[in-house]
């Protein structure tokens, strides 16, 4: 016979039942970072990035002033006015970035425009769209065609490479100082 009473559902589905409207689907719980999250951060990487290595990164939309230092590698898109430094790491100017510093980081790339000093223990590279107005302290440099560069380069070696490099050029030296004199 028909009855006017309900069936009685599962314990866990009587609590799944109460969250449900007609043609809604089950709400899952937020991930929490106290415990394993649902989506791993590697899908968020790049292709090609370093697993240990962490990127922040200044939006096209932000403008900073004042001093930004840090120990992970930065890239800037917007605007920033005063001091960057990141010792040991990598800073990337945006090709959208207008950047009003001075610069120390073991590597500075260049896309965007840049108006102060840039200190980098490893190299500097500024590409083809880039703009530096300053003087650049480097170990090894890089302008490629079409950028812009007013300042000076001094090229700073480490004690490595220069007691090699003075060896070299003590020996350079010293054979054209001899087929020089041979000449006279």
């Amino acid at each position: 016979m028909w009855s006017n009473k309900k069936p009685e559902a599962p314990q866990g589905a009587q609590t799944e039942a109460k969250n449900l409207t007609a043609n809604q689907a089950p709400k899952h719980a937020p991930a929490t970072w106290e415990g394993t999250t649902a989506m791993s951060t590697d899908a968020m990487r790049p292709l090609g990035a370093a697993a240990d290595r962490a990127t922040a990164r200044l939006g096209a939309s932000l403008h900073v002033k004042g001093e930004i230092s840090g120990n992970e590698d930065l890239v800037i898109d917007g605007a920033v006015e005063g001091l960057v430094q990141l010792d040991e790491k990598r800073l990337t100017v945006g090709a959208t970035a207008k950047v009003t510093a001075d610069i120390i980081a073991r590597e500075v790339i260049v896309y965007g425009t840049v108006k102060g000093n840039l200190r980098a223990k490893d190299r500097i590279e500024i590409k083809k769209d880039g703009s530096v107005v300053g003087d650049l302290t480097t170990s090894r440099i890089s302008i490629e065609d079409g950028a812009y560069f007013k300042g000076s380069i001094e090229i700073d070696r480490s004690p490595e490479k220069e007691s090699a490099h003075s060896a070299f050029a003590k020996t350079a030296s010293t054979s054209v100082a001899t087929s020089a004199a041979k000449t006279i």
